[in-house]
């Protein structure tokens, strides 16, 4: 993928070092010639511009990208990039840095912004997820198709422990998509019998959360959950 990133600071530069790793093409777009820094990330082509100006961006085609990353410490210029690469550059992909939590229910399609990250969210849901058995947990939030990724730990009285995968029913608009088993990650396949301490990693759509809840939990789940909270 091509990957233009605005905001060359540390998260910039770490977001635009492991993409580089992974070998995509990557662009930093900085405004402030300070923090300039092409040997910080030399494989990463550096563009000194405000990625709030329409021409800066045309210049630095950021409609030829796959993916832009809003990733400056200002929500303002966050949102502003978001919307013009969506709406001027057709940019397939937006996903945009939440900085200040009070503004995160601005970062929604209606900005450009197909995801949010919020580093109080995603800090919270680490936190959840390393702690937390039997319950949903929700990890990520992806805007543009109001789908969320959510993980469940299995405990050990969960409904369809030792069952195959294709025995659980699951809803529409909620699919399975990995299983984290010890050090392993495990495709899911429909034959493959579920196990206690299971981390089931699921995408669906918010309105379905507390269906696969009650479908890998048990019925009862969701008031007991509501109940403890």
């Amino acid at each position: 993928m091509r990957v233009a990133i605005a905001g060359a600071g540390n998260v910039g530069r770490s977001i635009a070092q492991e993409l580089i790793d992974n070998g995509h093409q990557v662009m930093l777009i900085e405004r402030q010639p300070k923090m300039l820094r092409p040997d910080r990330v030399p494989a990463a082509e550096w563009v000194l511009a405000d990625a709030c100006e329409l021409t800066s961006l045309e210049e630095a085609d950021v409609a030829g990208c796959d993916v832009v990353v809003a990733a400056t410490g200002d929500d303002k210029t966050n949102l502003v990039l978001s919307l013009l690469a969506k709406t001027e550059f057709a940019v397939p992909r937006v996903v945009a840095r939440v900085n200040r939590a009070e503004n995160e229910w601005l970062f929604t399609e209606q900005w450009g912004v197909d995801v949010a990250v919020s580093k109080p969210r995603v800090m919270a849901a680490l936190v959840e997820e390393a702690v937390t058995v039997g319950d949903l947990v929700r990890l990520m939030t992806f805007r543009q198709g109001e789908a969320n990724l959510v993980e469940i730990t299995l405990p050990p009285t969960a409904p369809y422990v030792g069952q195959p995968i294709h025995a659980v029913p699951l809803p529409r608009d909620a699919a399975l998509v990995a299983i984290l088993r010890g050090k392993r990650v495990l495709v899911p396949s429909p034959d493959d019998p579920i196990e206690a301490g299971d981390e089931l990693v699921f995408v669906c759509t918010a309105e379905v959360e507390d269906e696969v809840r009650a479908v890998i939990l048990g019925p009862d789940s969701v008031e007991r959950t509501r109940g403890s909270r």
